[in-house]
C-alpha cells in the first residue's frame, strides 16, 4: 500500500510540475534560436502528444490532433487536420494502421520531404514485441506494455535530437527523467495486477485493445471486436463471449471511453439472459486519453488508471 501511494504522490507532483513549466514554456520562449522556436510538432492520439511534449519541452510546439473520447481507428482528418500537418516540422503517429483512414496523408507528406515518423518503427523492426492477430493483422495498442511505450519515448527522444542537435542535452535529461517515472509505471502496474488472484486476472472489453497489457502483466483479456473498432462484432462473436463470461462466472465487463458502449450491453443482456447477472466495472482508457489538462489527461494518469 505504501508503494502505491509513494507512485501516486509522485506522478502527482510531477504531472503538476508538467503543467507549470508548460505555462512557463509559453510565456519565457523566445526567438533567439536561429531555426526557429519553439518549432512545431503536430501529433496524433494523446498517448503520442503527451510523450513529445515531455521530451521536447520549451522548444517545441506540440499540437494533438485526436482528443480524448475518439476513435482513432475510425478518425478521419478534416481540413484543419492537414492544414496543421503542412505546417509542422515534425509530425509523429502511432503507425501500425492505428490511425489507418490517414495513411495516405503520411505517406504524402513524407514524400514531399516533411519530417514524419511512426513511434513503433524502431519497435516493429526489433524482434518480436509486435503482436499479430489470427488474421496477421499488426496490433497497434503498445502503449499498453509500458516497457513498449518507453521504447517509443527513446524513439522520440532520437528524432528531436537529430531534428534539432543543439537541444540534444535538454532532450536527453527530460527523456531521462520521464524514462525513470515509466519505469516505476511499469513496476506499479505489475505489483498492482500482481495482487489479483491468477484466476481472477480477466479483462473483457469493448475492443482487443489490451493485448499487450495481457502479455506484460498476466491478465486474460477478451474483447467484442478485434484489435481495429473498423471489424464490426457479429452475433456469433458476442454469444461466444456470453457464453465465456456465464461459463467462467465473470462478474463484471468494461466499456471503453472512446467505444461506443452497445455492444458491451448486449453482452451484459446476453448473460441476463442466461441467468448470469454481469455489471459494468469501469470505464476504460483503451485508445484516447481522459479530459486534456487533468491527471487522466497523461500517458502515466491513463496507465495508473486503467
Amino acid at each position: 500500500m505504501q508503494r502505491v501511494w509513494t507512485f501516486c504522490v509522485c506522478a502527482a507532483v510531477l504531472f503538476s510540475w508538467g503543467l507549470f513549466t508548460a505555462c512557463v514554456d509559453k510565456t519565457e520562449t523566445g526567438a533567439k534560436a536561429p531555426r526557429g522556436y519553439p518549432f512545431k510538432v503536430t501529433a496524433t492520439v494523446g498517448m503520442i502528444t503527451d510523450i513529445v511534449a515531455q521530451v521536447a519541452g520549451e522548444h517545441a510546439e506540440v499540437e494533438g490532433l485526436i482528443g480524448e473520447g475518439i476513435d482513432p481507428h475510425l478518425y478521419a482528418p478534416s481540413m484543419a487536420d492537414v492544414k496543421a500537418l503542412r505546417e509542422a516540422d515534425i509530425i509523429f503517429y502511432n503507425g501500425l494502421m492505428l490511425e489507418g483512414k490517414m495513411a495516405d496523408v503520411f505517406t504524402k507528406m513524407a514524400r514531399k520531404g516533411k519530417k514524419v515518423y511512426a513511434v513503433t518503427e524502431a519497435i516493429q523492426t526489433s524482434g518480436d514485441f509486435v503482436i499479430l492477430d489470427d488474421s496477421d493483422h499488426y496490433d497497434p495498442h503498445i502503449w499498453m506494455d509500458v516497457s513498449g511505450w518507453i521504447r517509443a519515448v527513446e524513439g522520440v527522444r532520437d528524432v528531436l535530437i537529430e531534428f534539432d542537435p543543439s537541444h540534444k542535452d535538454d532532450y536527453s535529461e527530460r527523456s531521462a527523467a520521464y524514462l525513470e517515472l515509466l519505469g516505476y509505471l511499469d513496476a506499479f502496474a505489475r505489483e498492482t495486477i500482481g495482487t489479483i488472484p491468477a484466476g481472477q486476472r480477466v479483462l473483457v472489453t469493448a475492443h482487443d485493445a489490451f493485448g499487450y497489457m495481457a502479455r506484460a502483466y498476466g491478465l486474460e483479456v477478451r474483447g467484442i471486436q478485434g484489435i481495429t473498432t473498423e471489424a464490426k462484432a457479429g452475433l456469433r462473436d458476442v454469444e461466444g463471449l456470453v457464453t465465456f463470461l456465464v461459463e467462467r462466472k465473470i462478474p463484471a465487463v468494461f466499456v471503453e471511453s472512446s467505444v461506443p458502449r452497445k455492444s458491451v450491453e448486449a453482452l451484459i443482456e446476453g448473460a441476463q439472459a442466461r441467468g448470469h447477472e454481469v455489471e459494468v466495472g469501469g470505464e476504460l482508457f483503451s485508445d484516447a486519453m481522459g479530459q486534456e489538462g487533468t491527471y487522466r489527461g497523461s500517458y502515466v494518469g491513463m496507465i495508473d488508471h486503467n
